[in-house]
């Protein structure tokens, strides 16, 4: 299953262009930008994006970008467990 990976643009000026720009460089992973997300409360207050639907969210934008990271390889794992 390939991942989906929504940024909101509003969200950006946390620094989250950068994340969202290396992530759309794997080929594995769907990249979207959209204007709002509708989670203007978290979206003021910290870096974050949606991943699978699910928000992920950091203290930085280099943590979101691990932390997005971190959870994708988690899912993979889960999902090799269920044999797919």
């Amino acid at each position: 299953m390939r991942p989906i990976i929504e940024f909101c643009a509003s969200n950006m000026h946390h620094g989250t262009d950068k994340v969202m720009k290396a992530l759309e460089l794997d080929p594995d992973y769907d990249v979207i930008e959209y204007g709002c997300l509708g989670n203007c409360g978290q979206c003021y207050m910290e870096p974050y994006a949606l991943l699978n639907g699910e928000i992920v969210a950091a203290e930085s934008a280099e943590a979101l970008h691990e932390r997005i990271v971190q959870k994708i390889k988690e899912i993979e794992a889960m999902y090799d467990l269920l044999g797919d």
